[in-house]
């Protein structure tokens, strides 16, 4: 064995290292939010599930084939694409050219875009055992909550003859059922789906209304894990000591993202097989009042999952602050 070989079968020894605390946790005791990296692993061939960037890319060039958005307007999109640090801005402003300004939100040439990008999601998926790994933590009782644009999850659940439904924040009556526990095949789109622009969160305003919501955001401490690729070992490292002291354990999947999909799988089998502890070592505060599960604060970075532990009130009334 070279020393190559040697080196890569390390960080695959280290990427199967899981905190005892994560997996520990029983399915039914967990929020799932899923990033881009989720999306990214699962349809590769779709560039505009990598990043904000791609995204925003992918939508420009969109707009052009289509000739929906004058070729010089493209250009200076571009130009802010690569230069501009904040991309909701640029996002938000590259909306608002495709829509009208009458302030009716539909009709719009941004969906007609979207629609473009996101095009037979279904004919992309070439590494489905992450999504399998997720809809196996979801029979089990884990919920999932979402920042992403596509609907990969639910097309997969749906194929696998799951009742799978996508959630926004529009619906409150179905969110607040999804937040007490009551949709096992819900999937809560926090910033929209794709195929409802007008649900989507895509500018600072949006993202205000999300975190400053009173009946969809947390009104309790949740123990949060965050799952990264760790491409530099000092960046990593400052980034876990700094979410650190935010409540978030930042933990490594690899330094590489193809060693994404079986970590993820790895860590649902862990987590599944899991026995429900006995009731003499429960604490019994977790057996009173209905389950009550809040959305997480905290979005993802471009590659990761997070895991924070649900909790449980003991105000049978409560109603979850969802």
């Amino acid at each position: 064995m070279d020393s190559a070989e040697k080196t890569t079968t390390r960080s695959e020894q280290k990427s199967r290292k899981f905190l005892k605390s994560l997996i520990r946790k029983q399915p039914h005791d967990l929020l799932l939010v899923i990033g881009t990296g989720v999306s990214a692993a699962v349809a590769p061939g779709i560039r505009a599930l990598c990043s904000w960037r791609s995204c925003i890319e992918a939508v420009l060039e969109a707009a052009e084939q289509l000739e929906v958005l004058h070729p010089g307007d493209v250009a200076e999109f571009r130009k802010k694409v690569m230069k501009d640090r904040d991309l909701l801005v640029v996002a938000h402003d590259l909306i608002r050219k495709m829509s009208p300004r009458t302030g009716d939100t539909k009709p719009n040439f941004f969906q007609d875009c979207l629609m473009e990008v996101f095009d037979n999601l279904e004919q992309h998926i070439q590494n489905p055992m992450v999504l399998q790994s997720i809809l196996s933590l979801m029979e089990r009782g884990t919920m999932v909550l979402t920042t992403n644009y596509d609907n990969l999850l639910e097309i997969f659940g749906q194929q696998q003859n799951k009742p799978m439904e996508s959630l926004d924040l529009k619906d409150k009556t179905k969110v607040l059922q999804w937040a007490r526990g009551h949709m096992k095949y819900g999937v809560l789109h926090i910033h929209g789906l794709y195929t409802d622009p007008c649900g989507m969160v895509l500018d600072p305003s949006g993202y205000k209304d999300v975190t400053q919501d009173p009946e969809v955001m947390d009104k309790v401490d949740l123990e949060h894990f965050m799952v990264v690729l760790k491409e530099n070992e000092d960046h990593f490292f400052k980034h876990q000591a700094d979410m650190l002291l935010h409540g978030i354990k930042v933990v490594s999947y690899g330094d590489c993202f193809d060693y994404f999909p079986e970590y993820v799988q790895d860590l649902a089998a862990q987590i599944c097989k899991q026995r429900s502890p006995d009731a003499d070592r429960v604490d019994s505060t977790t057996l009173l009042g209905n389950a009550c599960q809040d959305c997480a604060k905290r979005k993802l970075g471009e590659y990761g999952l997070d895991v924070p532990k649900r909790t449980r009130q003991s105000d049978p009334d409560d109603s979850g602050g969802s």
